[in-house]
This record gives structure tokens, C-alpha cells and sequence, in this order.
């Protein structure tokens, strides 16, 4: 036997279409953002690294898709420059780029979550 308590709350509907639209909102916002953030990162690593012929320099990247962003160099000797060798000291500029820049991602995060809430209505 079952029993069918129908209880309507008033609102409840809207409710749900302000929290999908939120949602929705929210991932642009945060994708939006996450960009933003690995641009600086790119900057930054632009800015740090070693430049003998610049060529480093111009390979470094940055990738966004969805919730991820990939920001590096695609120079075959990148990781050498980054890590170092048996032969040469590590320059690092991916890492140090990335550390100065992480203070700056919660905000850009919290940004992207106030504004779709407040676009949302919630």
C-alpha cells in the first residue's frame, strides 16, 4: 500500500528553473574565469622565463577545456629549462608562474559564483 502525500510548495517551481539557470551560468562563469586566470599564468610565465632566443618564450601556452586549464611550453627543451639537467641549474618559470598567480584563482572563482547567483536570482 502506498500513501501520496501531495504537498505543493509555493515557488517550487521557480525555484528549480532559478537553480538550473544558475548552473548553467555558473559553469560559463567559472570557465570564464578559470581562462582569465590561465592567461595570467601565461603572462607571468612570459615574463619569468630565460630568453636567449625567445624561442621558449613564444611556445609557451595556454589550453582551457572546461574545468581544466593547461598552461606550459612546448619547447622539447621546456623541461630541462624548467627542472634543470645533470649539466645546467633549473630556471624555473611554469612553477613560479602558477604560485604567485593561485592567490588570485579563489577570487576569480568566487567572482564567477557571485555573479551567476546574482543573474540566477538565488
Amino acid at each position: 500500500m502506498s500513501v501520496d502525500i501531495g504537498i505543493d510548495v509555493a515557488g517550487a517551481e521557480e525555484f528549480q528553473q532559478a537553480i538550473a539557470h544558475f548552473d548553467a551560468d555558473m559553469q560559463r562563469r567559472v570557465q570564464e574565469q578559470l581562462a582569465r586566470w590561465a592567461e595570467a599564468v601565461t603572462a607571468e610565465a612570459r615574463r619569468l622565463v630565460p630568453v636567449r632566443t625567445g624561442y621558449l618564450r613564444s611556445t609557451i601556452y595556454t589550453r582551457t577545456v572546461g574545468w581544466s586549464a593547461e598552461v606550459g611550453a612546448e619547447a622539447s627543451y621546456a623541461s630541462s629549462v624548467e627542472f634543470g639537467t645533470c649539466y645546467a641549474a633549473a630556471k624555473p618559470f611554469l612553477n613560479p608562474a602558477v604560485q604567485a598567480r593561485l592567490p588570485e584563482l579563489e577570487r576569480f572563482l568566487l567572482e564567477a559564483l557571485d555573479l551567476a547567483k546574482s543573474e540566477a536570482g538565488v
